[in-house]
């Protein structure tokens, strides 16, 4: 007879599976903590020093360093559970700062969060946490992991507002298999009512905010000491190639832009259409010529069986849009080809394509945009 399954989805007790959980110090990591630890599992924490060595203590809206680092050890203590912080710093580094400012001197609009996600949490900490013999890695991430009929599925949050699938897309199924999160049913609020029913110290504590590795959100600051070329001048013309003005790097825009151009006495407001950034150009149009209705995207990552010929499902083009009907065919080579039916403004290079299924909300996977075919081309 097959032993039963506990609330994780795997057949053993509860007190015989050992958990990883991913402990950042706020609020949803330390919930998850103690969840699992009051259902009786082996519940070992695990914090990320990601950046800075600790000296972003007095950073508000920060995570993974200094005082978070010291809220994740508080409420480790107070659950009376393991925990270990591990220096991943140069791994942070290499993999998320240094592809973020790439991405910017490239006239792209990057996510470091999926790239964090990607490349280090479900990556490298995934590692980890089967060297400690954990059977879950567990994190507080608002989504919902779902055993389908063919394997473990990504479903959006319950609660709508706080829903995260959109930054998770990259995660595989061999990932998937082992991840787990806790708070994928539980609207936010009731998060901090459990916080404070478990006695932990960040009951009250803010969300984090902007970037992490972002000082005072200034990403540009950033980018110019780690890629000095991305902030060369150049010209900012229209959809013709006439120069209607100059600017001081394709970093301090993105598609979509309207403010910050330093244009006046136009007939219209103009809006950033692409960057052209070999030749140092922000080419900008009319509002009208930012819609969109086919998209290029590379490194797809698949989460479900999409077959041969084209998938009508949802996506998402950013992670504050909501999902519109579209059409995806698969290509060779990690590609995939994108019809939006009735067109989306402002797709800019860089972000990411989220698919979900039409009548569910079930993640069947995406890929990083690369180019669009707008209904009047940018010079």
């Amino acid at each position: 007879m097959s032993p039963e399954l506990n609330s994780l989805g795997i057949a053993k007790p509860a007190h015989r599976t050992r958990v990883v959980a991913a402990m950042s110090g706020g609020v949803d990591s330390s919930v998850v903590a103690g969840l699992l630890k009051r259902e009786g599992y082996d519940v070992v924490g695990v914090t990320l020093q990601l950046y800075d060595h600790g000296a972003a203590v007095k950073k508000k809206g920060a995570c993974c360093a200094g005082a978070d680092i010291h809220d994740a050890k508080r409420v480790a203590e107070r659950l009376g559970i393991p925990h270990y912080v591990l220096d991943y710093e140069e791994r942070f580094r290499r993999a998320v700062i240094q592809d973020f400012a790439d991405s910017y001197a490239r006239g792209e609009t990057p996510i470091p969060c999926v790239r964090c996600n990607e490349r280090v949490k479900f990556g490298d900490l995934l590692t980890t946490a089967r060297e400690l013999g954990a059977d879950a890695l567990a994190t507080g991430h608002y989504v919902r992991w779902v055993a389908g009929a063919n394997g473990a599925e990504l479903h959006r949050a319950a609660d709508e507002a706080r829903d995260q699938s959109y930054f998770l897309f990259a995660t595989t199924p061999a990932q998937l298999d082992m991840l787990r999160f806790p708070l994928g049913d539980i609207e936010k609020s009731k998060v901090r009512d459990i916080a404070a029913e478990l006695g932990l110290g960040v009951a009250a504590k803010p969300d984090s905010q902007d970037i992490c590795f972002v000082p005072q959100g200034r990403y540009s600051d950033v980018v110019m000491k780690l890629n000095p070329g991305a902030a060369e001048p150049g010209d900012i013309v229209d959809l013709d190639g006439r120069v209607l003005g100059r600017h001081t790097g394709i970093i301090h825009f993105t598609v979509g832009q309207r403010k910050g151009l330093g244009l006046s006495g136009n007939e219209e407001p103009l809006f950033v259409l692409k960057l052209d950034a070999a030749a140092r150009r922000v080419i900008v149009g009319p509002k009208e010529a930012l819609r969109v209705r086919k998209i290029g995207l590379a490194h797809v990552n698949w989460l479900t069986d999409a077959g041969e010929g084209a998938l009508t499902c949802r996506v998402k083009v950013r992670s504050t849009r909501s999902a519109v009907p579209a059409r995806v065919t698969r290509l060779d080579g990690g590609r995939a080809d994108v019809e939006l039916l009735n067109g989306e403004d402002s797709v800019a290079p860089g972000q990411a394509c989220v698919f979900y299924e039409e009548e569910s909300t079930r993640v069947l996977g995406g890929g990083w945009i690369v180019r669009s075919e707008p209904a009047r081309a940018a010079a």
